[in-house]
């Protein structure tokens, strides 16, 4: 009896961990464009199925106590670390692609639409922000 419970348990265990990896909530590892620079932590969140990120840290010690000044809303002049930089992103019709919010880059102030995609089993998130046609990619990868 006692074993078949610790397997039922094993097995709850795994499959919640396998559904905490299908969507973006979680924390995350950003990687600037050249796809080595480690450069910020950025813990993503749901709330009835609408998900927003802020940055819980910047790995550049010259740059930790960096504020928005180009922002051109309620961001203008605030710190980047605590600074909600994705907002509004909802899961698609796959639900491996997360879409419809935008990203802030607080290095020039300027949003972008926004897309997430899910990557290797929900250990890497491939960050895209666009205007239009052109846009620009980032991976990020898991941390938690």
């Amino acid at each position: 009896m006692m074993k078949t419970a610790l397997i039922a348990l094993a097995l709850a265990a795994a499959s919640f961990g396998a559904l905490a990896q299908s969507t973006p909530a979680g924390l995350w590892k950003t990687i600037d464009d050249d796809g080595k620079t480690e450069k910020s932590l950025v813990r993503i969140s749901e709330s009835g199925g609408v998900f927003s990120a802020k940055v819980d840290k910047i790995f550049d010690p010259k740059t930790q106590d960096s504020r928005c000044d180009d922002c051109s809303d309620e961001r203008k002049g605030q710190p980047v670390i605590g600074m909600t930089i994705i907002k509004n992103a909802k899961a698609g019709s796959d639900k491996e692609v997360f879409e419809g919010g935008e990203i802030l880059d607080p290095n020039n102030g300027k949003t972008y639409k926004l897309r997430l995609k899910m990557l290797e089993g929900g250990r890497k998130l491939e960050v895209r922000g666009y205007i239009g046609p052109f846009f620009r990619n980032q991976q990020w990868i898991r941390v938690e």
